[in-house]
């Protein structure tokens, strides 16, 4: 058994997403850009592409702020260059947290994010300096009820790596992260549609936090969220419902 109340933080993760919808077309767009500049613009041999896209699907964006995307990423279309950074530090209680970056201003970026840190009592940290807490995986978590055995035996012959039984009943699908795709597609081909799926950064050790010291935490990462530049904030804290 593995996990602290790991189903109620995902369905409040993706309550607060939910509630800033807005910015998450903008994040999408820079997103399904770089993909397609790194890449290439054919989703079929670009997986990395193939996630932006479906992402963007799943919030209803429309087909041509999509293709507009993709072209401007493929150079077919004018547009800002973005390059990926990746800040790291600490917030409450010595929670480490990482903060994922597209930008077209490094100079902007860096002190948007050393600003958000120390603003809410955390400190930003050297390169490194956290990375090492984290695995770069790909995440599936099921809902409490779903057929553990059937879903084990589908996960592994997918090409997942492990499967854990959180103690609150969900269950969490660990993939390498190049093989997400294939192991997203031949679950949903067995049956299985998992509520959160993406390529993440996970823990490998939560800092439970609690109270005054959660609620600290949830302005720190809401800060590094609503900053134009940032994609992704992953943290090892768990905060508490109350």
């Amino acid at each position: 058994m593995a996990g602290h109340s790991k189903w109620a933080n995902i369905q409040h993760r993706k309550g607060r997403q939910d509630a800033k919808r807005g910015k998450v077309f903008t994040k999408l767009i820079k997103e399904i850009t770089v993909a397609a500049r790194m890449g290439g613009g054919d989703p079929n041999f670009n997986p990395r592409l193939r996630m932006a896209i479906d992402k963007a699907k799943a919030e209803n964006m429309p087909g041509d702020n999509i293709d507009r995307a993709v072209k401007r990423g493929t150079g077919e279309l004018d547009g800002a260059s973005y390059e990926e950074i990746r800040y790291e530090g600490y917030g409450i209680g010595g929670a480490a947290v990482m903060v994922d970056c597209l930008t077209d201003n490094r100079t902007r970026t860096v002190a948007d994010v050393r600003h958000a840190f120390s603003k809410h009592g955390g400190n930003l940290g050297t390169d490194g300096s956290v990375a090492f807490m984290f695995k770069h995986c790909g995440q599936f978590i099921f809902a409490p009820g779903t057929a553990e055995d059937a879903l084990m035996d589908a996960a592994l012959e997918a090409g997942a790596e492990d499967v854990l039984s959180n103690d609150d009943g969900s269950i969490e699908v660990i993939s390498p992260p190049a093989d997400f795709v294939t192991v997203k597609d031949a679950l949903e081909k067995a049956g299985f549609k998992a509520e959160f799926a993406e390529v993440t950064m996970k823990p490998l050790n939560e800092s439970p936090l609690a109270g005054d010291d959660a609620a600290k935490m949830q302005k720190l990462l809401d800060a590094l969220d609503s900053l134009d530049d940032v994609q992704e904030v992953y943290t090892t804290a768990v905060m508490d419902e109350e």
